[in-house]
């Protein structure tokens, strides 16, 4: 395997010995208004924190636990918001894909393109990314070992794509329950790419509620400065100025007013880490 390393993503470069990288937003665009407002906040963030930050949305929720439920607004629209986001206030944006004919038209807008971890190992999803020329980001499936995920990555290699990243968000324990094998972040990290924790989706409770998923937003954090603790390249937060009125994944989502100082306590525990490392 030959990656890049670090990995290119818009005007940031995420891997070792940068800054951490924070992938941030709402689960899906519920309209430009709200992305711009959680985007320009993330903004400040960055501009008083040693971070880069990828703004990320959906426009299209397609694995939604309920047909009835709220996707989004679709592809073309959901792309003209991310443009705008991007083109307001300068932070790359990503947002997942769900089908492989998808690949194109988002990879003329985002600087970076997520593989839901439900469709991690479909190949023509990933050999579809790989051809935009953009960085790719592959969520582990809940299904999937660790150490499995050099197939996804020897898949997007054979495309052509060195800009690889690959993302923990939990993996199911029994019905309902996601948990996380920190063990798996070193796995991954041994292959070459750059590894991000989805701090957000590892407290899920699938089908939970019925109709949705629920979730547990109280331990978002204890798991995001434990991944920090044991060593990743980025971390993922879902995020939302009022989350329990979002159509998707509030439960799980960090309010915005919060979201500050939830980084702010991890990237303590990276830097200390890194520091240790030097040491």
């Amino acid at each position: 395997m030959n990656p890049n390393l670090p990995v290119a993503i818009g005007r940031h470069h995420c891997g070792p010995g940068h800054p951490l990288t924070v992938i941030a937003g709402p689960c899906v665009i519920e309209s430009a208004e709200l992305c711009m407002r959680i985007a320009e906040s993330l903004a400040v963030l960055a501009s008083r924190l040693p971070i880069q930050v990828v703004f990320k949305a959906s426009y299209d929720k397609a694995n939604r636990t309920s047909g009835g439920s709220f996707r989004g607004p679709g592809l073309d629209e959901g792309l003209e918001v991310l443009d705008r986001v991007r083109r307001g206030t300068g932070l790359p944006v990503t947002t997942d894909i769900h089908l492989p004919e998808q690949a194109t038209a988002a990879g003329q807008v985002c600087d970076l393109l997520q593989i839901p971890a439900f469709l991690c190992r479909q190949t023509d999803i990933l050999l579809a990314a790989a051809a935009t020329g953009r960085a790719v980001n592959v969520k582990k499936g809940q299904f999937v070992a660790p150490g499995d995920m050099r197939h996804a990555v020897a898949k997007l290699l054979a495309g052509g794509c060195r800009d690889i990243l690959l993302c923990e968000r939990g993996t199911f324990f029994g019905y309902g329950r996601l948990v996380n094998d920190f063990t798996g972040l070193g796995v991954m990290r041994a292959f070459g790419v750059p590894v991000i924790f989805d701090a957000t989706h590892s407290v899920q409770q699938p089908a939970s509620l019925g109709g949705t998923t629920g979730g547990d937003r109280s331990l978002v954090e204890p798991l995001a400065r434990a991944a920090a603790a044991v060593g990743i390249d980025g971390v993922f937060f879902e995020t939302h100025p009022e989350p329990d009125t979002s159509p998707s994944d509030g439960p799980n989502m960090v309010p915005l007013a919060d979201l500050g100082g939830v980084v702010e306590r991890v990237l303590r525990i990276h830097e200390a880490r890194l520091a240790g490392a030097r040491a």
